[in-house]
């Protein structure tokens, strides 16, 4: 299966294939449409599939724990069955229109509890002959982990926004999250303002770490009342594209093969160097990268406006 072959029906469930990768395209992609047809004949909503994740991928940190290399192998595959209903769900939204707010908040923070799991089991693994230093080198990693994640989902968004116009993109806004969030009652709606809570701050740390990016979307605003001339979505789809691979690495396939290759040497704290140098690396270029032509953008806005 390639990008040109891909069925329609599964190319349906997919958010682009400018964003998809070759182990999603692959292996993720098809198994979750599997899931997503089985769940649907069922009724099961994309929400549950998602909760599902959840508790499947804190098994599989429980997993890493362990000493024992078999009892490795079955975290890893339950992790691999955890991203999979990860798959699943999202596909599932797209096939029957069943999107919520409330679905995109759980699908951000499914990875957050799974990674948790991971994390907190390595350090109890290791504690007896690292003591405190492992779980200081776990802060410091989760503390990078998160903004690895947060700016791979926002560029990706980014891409999916200009490509694909506002339907197609989930990227958020924190002023509008802000005004949405003054008009829910702690009393009715306390469980979604307390995922908004913690959502808005989310998007926030990705606001902070964008001020070009900002700058051109507020030219977009005012000047083009926020709609985005063709010309520009041509030429932004051909600068953010080539950021896309980084995004896809900063999510999920690469950081799992690394803990999966660390797993099995027995040398599980070394997923935690490959977090602080590799990924950073790449989360520094890429934010560089974009902030760059951003700002050019923008010039380029200004002086056709």
């Amino acid at each position: 299966m390639n990008k040109k072959n891909i069925s329609p029906e599964l190319a349906s469930t997919l958010k682009s294939m400018d964003t998809e990768e070759f182990i999603d395209i692959h292996f993720y992609r098809p198994i979750g449409y599997q899931w997503a047809l089985f769940f649907n004949k069922f009724g099961v909503s994309p929400n549950s599939i998602t909760i599902a994740s959840i508790f499947i991928g804190i098994a599989a940190g429980i997993c890493f724990y362990y000493q024992s290399l078999v009892i490795n192998i079955i975290g890893m595959l339950l992790l691999v069955w955890a991203n999979s209903y990860d798959s699943a769900d999202g596909q599932l939204a797209r096939m029957t229109g069943k999107k919520t707010p409330l679905g995109r908040i759980l699908d951000g923070t499914a990875g957050d509890f799974w990674f948790i799991s991971i994390y907190a089991a390595i350090c109890l693994r290791l504690t007896p002959t690292w003591g405190i230093w492992i779980w200081i080198l776990a802060a410091v990693t989760g503390f990078f982990h998160s903004k690895q994640a947060a700016m791979a989902d926002y560029y990706r968004n980014i891409h999916l926004l200009f490509l694909k116009g506002k339907s197609g993109s989930e990227l958020s806004y924190s002023p509008i999250l802000k005004e949405n969030y003054t008009k829910l009652s702690w009393k009715k709606d306390f469980i979604y303002k307390l995922f908004e809570t913690f959502y808005i701050n989310y998007t926030v740390g990705q606001e902070k770490l964008t001020p070009k990016f900002q700058q051109m979307m507020n030219l977009i605003r005012t000047k083009y009342k926020d709609e985005a001339p063709e010309w520009f979505r041509i030429s932004f789809r051909k600068k953010s594209l080539p950021l896309m691979k980084y995004t896809n690495m900063l999510s999920f396939n690469t950081r799992v093969i690394a803990l999966f290759v660390s797993l099995f040497i027995n040398m599980p704290w070394l997923y935690f160097v490959f977090e602080l140098t590799v990924l950073n690396i790449m989360l520094v270029y890429m934010i560089a990268t974009h902030e760059r032509f951003c700002s050019i953008f923008s010039k380029e806005l200004q002086s056709q406006s």
